[in-house]
């Protein structure tokens, strides 16, 4: 890919540095999305993605990233995951996934109450598998509601 310039216009976002201790993935998510954000043409996005990433880390991600030989990353997409391999060791494990079945309707909890506090958990998760989410939401559910649902 032949790199375009930086837009004029362009303005980094604000998005917290990645110093190595948060799920990389995550980091590449918020980083990718807060620059398409910026309102430029498709054709220059990619480019910025891979000039600016940079920017954005802090310790030894900086570091991981100054010692890139030059000219091995041909894209975005093999940047983000060069980053994701390299910072493995900060990504969420799957035994997350069993926060969910920690999740429990209070006796005084309105459905939606639950409902609410179950999906934001979730959201904080890697992808869980549909089966292990409804199984762990119907656990979480008190006796009131349980019976209400299987009625």
């Amino acid at each position: 890919m032949a790199p375009k310039p930086i837009p004029k216009n362009f303005r980094m976002p604000e998005i917290p540095k990645y110093n190595g201790t948060t799920d990389p993935n995550e980091h590449a998510t918020s980083y990718t999305c807060a620059i398409k954000g910026n309102d430029m043409e498709d054709d220059k996005i990619e480019s910025v993605l891979v000039k600016v990433f940079g920017e954005t880390l802090l310790k030894g991600a900086m570091i991981w990233y100054h010692s890139l030989p030059p000219k091995s990353i041909d894209s975005f997409a093999m940047l983000a995951d060069s980053f994701v391999k390299a910072h493995v060791g900060s990504i969420k494990v799957d035994t997350r996934k069993s926060n969910l079945y920690k999740i429990k309707q209070k006796d005084n909890d309105m459905l939606r109450e639950f409902v609410s506090r179950f999906q934001m958990e979730r959201m904080d998760l890697p992808p869980v598998v549909d089966d292990w989410v409804v199984q762990a939401f119907t656990q979480g559910l008190n006796n009131r509601s349980s019976v209400a649902i299987t009625s």
